[in-house]
């Protein structure tokens, strides 16, 4: 029994405009690419614009005149919407943040504080990430599942026993009333931030470098091994580099997470003052007083602030998407 196929005329007839697209995608390749093209670019407008517009009312707010800005009037109908636009050209906003206070210590702070917890949590991470991914041994599974959970409370747990301890207060045993011992008081350093910074975005890195460790093969450490060099000598010399992508992204999250952390950094310094330690997002709140707000001069800082990471990004962005690709895949 032969079956005569249906002609477009009869196709179309059959079922409505987009029942009728629709199998033109499933079956027409040249449709369907163009199709997929199509959804990419509604994707990445969507993204782009979701994404850029902060930074244009960031840009709006710095170059407004506070007092344009208090006023309200700073909208442009646009396709019957108020599309916000600069009402005056203050550009000295970004001069006159520097000039109100030293921003740029605050800037400088929350730079440190990213850097040195960047690099004490890339060597734990490297030693414990080499354990796991490279090593057998008992429970490993169960250890490795309570690392993570660690990153899964919330950090105002951890604050009132952290900031008692780094008041310098004794550790104390609950309901048994035993001294443990007593730490240095530490408040206003940082070490009061960089200590919780660690802990808390140390799991992640662990993660990452667990998977990336376990995915070089044995031989390459084993030649090394042969040559005379330890294990901490093949991890230094083989496997850390071999993995530079995954160290790229474990590096550049922890960073940008500290560099933005501020719910730690305004309690454990007392004072929001850069002597203090107190970070970037403490020196945008210092333009906002009891009685006045500094808009543009907030918005401004948030520019100015935001721009080392954006050059990061920019500079790493290579390593960081083949680290997340690579690290999704077990070879």
């Amino acid at each position: 029994m032969s079956v005569t196929p249906q002609s477009d005329s009869e196709t179309t007839e059959s079922g409505g405009g987009i029942a009728n697209y629709v199998r033109r995608v499933i079956h027409d390749e040249d449709v369907r690419e163009r199709f997929y093209r199509a959804l990419f670019y509604v994707a990445a407008a969507f993204f782009l614009i979701t994404t850029l517009f902060p930074f244009y009312w960031l840009f709006v707010l710095a170059l407004t005149p506070n007092s344009e800005i208090l006023a309200g009037d700073w909208s442009l109908p646009v396709i019957g919407i108020d599309f916000p636009h600069p009402k005056g050209f203050n550009i000295g906003a970004f001069v006159e943040v520097f000039q109100q206070i030293p921003f740029h210590l605050y800037v400088f702070n929350s730079f440190v504080l990213a850097t040195v917890t960047t690099i004490f949590v890339l060597i734990i991470a490297s030693l414990a990430g080499y354990v796991f991914g490279r090593l057998e041994f008992p429970g490993r599974g169960a250890l490795m599942l309570i690392v993570l959970a660690i990153s899964y409370f919330p950090p105002a747990a951890f604050l009132i026993p952290l900031f008692d301890a780094f008041l310098g207060n004794a550790i104390v045993v609950p309901f048994l009333g035993i001294e443990l011992f007593s730490i240095p008081r530490i408040v206003n350093t940082p070490w009061a931030m960089i200590t919780p910074f660690s802990a808390l975005f140390l799991p992640l890195s662990i993660f990452i470098l667990t998977t990336f460790y376990g995915q070089i093969p044995d031989g390459l450490e084993d030649a090394a091994r042969v040559e005379g060099t330890t294990r901490l000598g093949a991890l230094v010399r083989v496997i850390m580099p071999l993995s530079a992508p995954g160290l790229a992204t474990a590096a550049v999250l922890t960073f940008i997470s500290v560099y933005n952390e501020y719910f730690f950094s305004s309690l454990m310094a007392l004072e929001n003052t850069p002597g203090n330690w107190s970070p970037l997002v403490g020196g945008i709140l210092s333009y906002q007083t009891q009685y006045t707000t500094s808009f543009n001069l907030m918005a401004a800082a948030s520019i100015v602030g935001v721009l080392p990471v954006v050059l990061l990004v920019i500079v790493a962005q290579e390593r960081i998407v083949s680290g997340l690709t690579q690290g999704a895949l077990k070879e």
